[in-house]
């Protein structure tokens, strides 16, 4: 029997002490970016909306620590008072668990704008986006990735006669859009990507940083792939870097732990409900084999749609996409050949890495940097953060090509190796809606498209993206 004023909730026939108000129309559970980004947009539609981390902070994943969080976390320990004074204090650091950068005129960011969450937030504009080109004598050469006809005539990353080559394709690639895939007789449906590399005569060198630097792909399998999504996404890449001009990418003050803040803050204006430290024991289902709720000990919350990170669902609803490294390093001085920029993403094709005379690989190899211009470091130091896609059983070693990258002495690395989990199933039959890991690349691309994908499959409609993504930075 419960006290006077307790409320009772019937979950899946079976009574509990409610948890929060016990009824709700979506249970998020974590407060990662994807589940924060989903709370909010469902919050701003109005949907009673509960969400529970077991952390005692935002962000799980995707949080931005402090110098004693860090330490605590990969080291087990708080620092001493010489690495204290060696590093700076703990307000001077916010340090990205997850690396990633937004692009421009992406996805994420006209979610934000669809949501106003952009009223809580402050962005910087990243200082450049380079590809790496391998050479046997280290580090490799970097070059600002060409995103238009005149730039391809000027870049370093190619030869005399690929430059032509390559200012054919850019005005090929200006013409082609969704309504217009057909193009001086090619069909860019049914045409895959190498077909497109042949008909322009482009070599190795360029397709990498076609594909990979502005394409954003991690491997060559889009190779065999219809061409339209990659030359759109290159269009992408060209109108994000047209809106800002030093780079496509943008990146929050004061980290991405500020992403999933922002949502959180946006989600609980909305009505929605935050419980933190709060762990969930399991997910609760009817006789169907339908989510209706989740159970704290002797608590419970009952909603038709529970969406969450892979760890709070049973074991047989995820599967192990892969496995990622990443290594944060703490230095001194900017990055070699970024224009001593105070921010900038390196990509490293895999096909590179084998010309630079490291193991050959399949995955590329990515280098975020941030410093003191994002208020995510003391004046005078830089956060790089080294991160791929594992394929072998030394993850570490295969990271060491961007850690060459950076030049001179590493202050402190942090180093991780992490399982990506996905869904087994798409959550339509079940109610379980989870979310995809996050992989080892340094923008959010995939991220936006776990978030579209989920809204879609709950609500049975395509997220509204026609809003213009126009969002300004601290530099203009």
């Amino acid at each position: 029997m419960s006290g006077a004023g307790e409320k009772n909730v019937d979950v899946g026939g079976k009574e509990y002490k409610a948890l929060a108000d016990g009824e709700y129309d979506v249970i998020v559970l974590g407060t990662g970016t994807t589940e924060c980004v989903l709370s909010g947009l469902f919050a701003v539609g109005k949907k009673r909306v509960l969400v529970v981390d077991r952390n005692n902070f935002y962000g799980a994943e995707c949080a931005s620590l402090n110098l004693t969080n860090l330490f605590q976390k990969f080291r087990d320990r708080k620092p001493t008072e010489e690495e204290f004074k060696a590093l700076g204090s703990n307000r001077d650091f916010n340090v990205d668990l997850i690396p990633k950068f937004l692009m421009s005129c992406g996805d994420l960011v006209k979610i934000l704008l669809h949501t106003k969450v952009t009223a809580y937030l402050g962005f910087k504009v990243v200082d450049g986006s380079y590809v790496m080109k391998g050479q046997k004598k280290k580090p490799g050469k970097l070059a600002k990735v060409p995103s238009t006809a005149g730039e391809a005539l000027q870049t370093p990353l190619v030869g005399m006669i690929q430059k032509f080559h390559l200012r054919g394709f850019f005005v090929f690639m200006g013409k082609v859009s969704e309504d217009n895939p057909v193009v001086d007789k090619v069909d860019t449906r049914t045409a895959t990507m190498a077909q497109v590399y042949k008909k322009f005569h482009l070599d190795r060198n360029s397709q990498d940083f076609i594909g990979h630097a502005m394409a954003l792909h991690d491997s060559d399998e889009y190779l065999d792939q219809p061409a339209l999504p990659t030359l759109l996404a290159c269009r992408l890449y060209g109108f994000s870097v047209d809106r800002h001009g030093s780079s496509p990418y943008l990146y929050p003050i004061y980290g991405l732990g500020g992403l999933p803040e922002g949502f959180s803050r946006l989600c609980a204006v909305h009505g929605g409900t935050f419980m933190l430290n709060q762990d969930i024991d399991e997910i609760l289902f009817d006789g169907d084999g339908k989510a209706v709720g989740v159970r704290a000990g002797d608590m419970a919350a009952r909603a038709p749609v529970i969406i969450g990170e892979a760890s709070y669902f049973p074991k047989d609803k995820v599967r192990k996409l892969g496995t990622v490294v990443r290594s944060i390093c703490l230095l001194k001085h900017p990055v070699p050949q970024t224009n001593n920029g105070g921010s900038g993403q390196i990509i490293i094709p895999a096909n590179q890495v084998a010309e630079a005379g490291y193991p050959p690989r399949k995955f590329d190899v990515y280098i975020s940097v941030v410093s003191y211009e994002h208020k995510v470091a003391p004046d005078g130091m830089w956060i790089a953060i080294v991160s791929t896609n594992v394929e072998t059983e030394e993850p570490l070693k295969e990271v060491q090509i961007g850690i060459d990258q950076l030049g001179g002495d590493i202050v402190e690395r942090f180093d991780s190796v992490a399982p990506i989990f996905a869904p087994v199933g798409d959550g339509k039959d079940d109610g379980c809606f989870i979310t995809t890991g996050y992989d080892g690349s340094s923008h959010f691309q995939n991220c936006s498209a776990d978030v579209l994908k989920i809204y879609e499959n709950i609500t049975g409609e395509k997220l509204d993206m026609s809003i213009k993504a126009d969002i300004e930075s601290e530099d203009q």
